[in-house]
């Protein structure tokens, strides 16, 4: 029984069986931003999750030890060690993709990545990093790519200027240092600067497009540093280009990757000891082989009983021995000994998974169904080692109070799933299409079911037919938030802050449009068991309070702030056994109030310093289940 008032993990430590876009399944965890390996110490490995924090291997990813907790932000976008001397590691916090709002600065180690410092937050907060690079012939020049810009540090990281504004992607310096050659990628291009990066000029590519990129990256071969590789992605076409000597040739028969979420997931990796070879990485990745002046390619991570997971973010080879790669992508990290022939999963025990969402069986705290970021729908029932159950993204989940063996989950946008068995099997329920969020709130309360859209879409069987209800939003409106307080009573938040309740009159569907506690992103409803008056909402959107207390079901709301950071609020809870006892989940940590918040206080002992994205109290065990951004789920027994 996990004690009271300190929060302990429950996993995952590793998820069995999850998704590829092959005919086999792997061990998956979660999303990695970020790998990097010793110079020195080829077993020695390091990881950033992209909201995981720094993990540390010391056996070539057999075991991991999480390295970061407790620092400001576990959002890590790159890690790089310094040339001159493994001790010291830089990594930026704040990722690019979807957590540059919570980039904390620069961290540095100077154990080889066992603790970490903050080194310079200024000028850093809030803005995300794509990639850090330590100068290899100055180890006090230090160059970052982030969502505000191409930044450079003379003094090992202490002060940054921007050095050029916009989207910086990606870097490669010269082995002989950034006065020879730097090459960077921004929205409009490759760049070349000979002095650092004082100044850049922009590199003409032949027959390259006109107009802004969706994602550009660029590396070069160590042992030959002339010959270079830049990879974009414009429109719907992929592009390549290789260099050799000062000549950019376009490569004409690049493989048919994907190029729609180039935004999200894009790399070119050229091997540090082979002219010959190149990784190119998007939803799949592929290896090229020149041979004379013809390309052949290879995909490499969707191979029938040998794939991987999809979504590649980086690659990075083994100091000494560019056969052996790591991929890094949504579901983990992977090695491969052969160029990327053939993989092995490295996931077991780095507890990155990114939790969406919770719902418990009510009879016991130890089942509960959680939807995850590409890595499907998961389930625990008492070991660390959680089941997949569910491909896909998954999204909101529930379980029917009156019959937990019946559990609902969602994928995205208006799609649900029925499990008679707990999630054993699933029959999809094929509810009608609406507009709504990716992620659109679904409740459950015992045979009335409904998703949140611009529309909702509810039914009173469990299972169909379904009716769509107008809730009269704007065209640019969606609900992003659900409670029901019964089957016949619903009440819906959305992203323009407001509260519309629907009520089941006998033969219809009827709505009241509330008073609006505030015109944000309502992200969480809380109604208290004992009085249905008393109505909690949480805000994710920042510009004023993030918590609201309503006495009167929505007529009237007062905002409940003291204590609280100013920061996103994701999801709310009552003690149903003590109404003025309330916790929060806030973008750091969770926040619990007594006093029915007239003041808040930190009730994160033992959390790292993860996305608190659900809170679930389960009432028979007395136990509030945390679940987290790229850090699992975490419990804690409550008096």
């Amino acid at each position: 029984m996990p004690t009271a008032a300190i929060w302990q993990s429950i996993g995952p430590s590793l998820v069995p069986n999850g998704q590829t876009y092959g005919s086999n399944r792997v061990d998956v965890i979660g999303r990695v931003s970020s790998i990097a390996v010793d110079p020195q110490n080829p077993k020695h490995v390091l990881v950033g999750g992209a909201g995981g924090g720094i993990w540390e291997s010391s056996d070539t990813g057999a075991t991991w030890q999480p390295r970061t907790d407790q620092m400001p932000s576990l959002a890590i976008g790159a890690i790089t060690f310094d040339p001159s001397t493994a001790k010291r590691v830089y990594a930026g916090s704040g990722e690019g993709n979807f957590y540059s709002n919570l980039g904390a600065g620069v961290y540095r180690s100077i154990d080889g990545g066992t603790t970490w410092t903050v080194l310079a937050s200024a000028p850093f907060v809030g803005v995300g990093f794509y990639d850090l690079v330590v100068d290899p012939r100055d180890p006090k020049v230090l160059y970052a790519a982030t969502t505000n810009g191409f930044f450079r540090s003379t003094n090992s990281g202490v002060s940054w200027s921007v050095k050029r504004p916009g989207t910086c992607w990606d870097i490669s310096v010269h082995p002989q240092g950034g006065t020879t050659e730097l090459l960077a990628t921004f929205a409009d291009g490759l760049f070349v600067s000979t002095n650092a990066g004082n100044s850049f000029a922009a590199v003409p590519l032949p027959t390259a497009p006109t107009g802004s990129w969706s994602r550009i990256a660029v590396d070069r071969v160590a042992v030959a540093p002339d010959v270079a590789y830049t990879f974009g992605a414009q429109g719907s076409t992929a592009y390549l280009w290789r260099r050799s000597g000062t000549t950019w040739t376009k490569i004409t028969s690049v493989p048919a990757l994907s190029v729609n979420q180039a935004w999200y997931d894009w790399y070119v990796a050229a091997p540090p000891d082979d002219k010959a070879r190149v990784y190119l990485g998007a939803i799949d990745g592929y290896r090229g082989t020149l041979s004379g002046s013809t390309w052949s390619w290879k995909d490499i991570t969707t191979q029938g009983a040998n794939s991987i997971h999809p979504d590649q973010h980086c690659l990075t080879f083994s100091p000494g021995n560019s056969q052996i790669i790591y991929a890094g992508n949504d579901g983990g990290i992977f090695r491969s000994a052969d160029g990327g022939g053939t993989w092995k999963p490295l996931n077991r025990g780095l507890g990155i998974t990114e939790l969406e969402y919770l719902a418990s069986d009510p009879t016991t705290w130890k089942w509960l169904v959680a939807g995850t970021q590409d890595n499907g729908t998961i389930r625990f029932t008492g070991s660390t080692v959680w089941d997949h159950i569910a491909d896909g993204d998954g999204g909101d989940c529930g379980v029917n109070q009156l019959n937990p063996s019946i559990v609902y989950h969602s994928f995205y946008n208006v799609s649900l799933e029925r499990s008679s068995n707990k999630g054993n099997t699933w029959t999809n329920l094929s509810p009608p299409s609406v507009p709504s969020f990716f992620y659109p709130p679904v409740e459950v309360s015992g045979s009335t079911v409904a998703i949140g859209g611009n529309s909702l879409v509810v039914t009173r069987t469990g299972a169909g037919p379904w009716t769509t209800f107008s809730l009269g939003l704007a065209s640019n409106e969606a609900a992003s938030a659900m409670r029901q307080i019964d089957a016949n009573t619903i009440l819906v938040g959305t992203n323009l802050g407001r509260v519309v309740k629907v009520s089941w009159t006998g033969a219809t569907w009827s709505k009241t449009l509330l008073t609006s506690p505030t015109p944000r992103f309502i992200s969480c409803i809380a109604v208290d068991p004992s009085n249905p008056l008393r109505v909690w909402v949480t805000i994710s959107q920042i510009g004023g309070p993030m918590v609201y207390r309503s006495d009167n079901q929505g007529a009237s709301w007062v905002s409940s702030t003291a204590g609280l950071p100013s920061i996103p609020m994701n999801a709310v809870v009552i003690d149903p056994a003590n109404f003025k006892r309330v916790w929060v989940a806030a973008d750091v940590g969770v926040y619990q109030t007594v006093t029915m918040g007239t003041s808040w206080t930190p009730f994160s002992s033992g959390l790292p310093n993860a996305m608190a994205a659900d809170l679930l109290f389960h009432k028979q065990d007395r136990m509030l289940i945390c679940a987290t951004r790229n850090r699992g789920a975490w419990v804690m027994a409550v008096p």
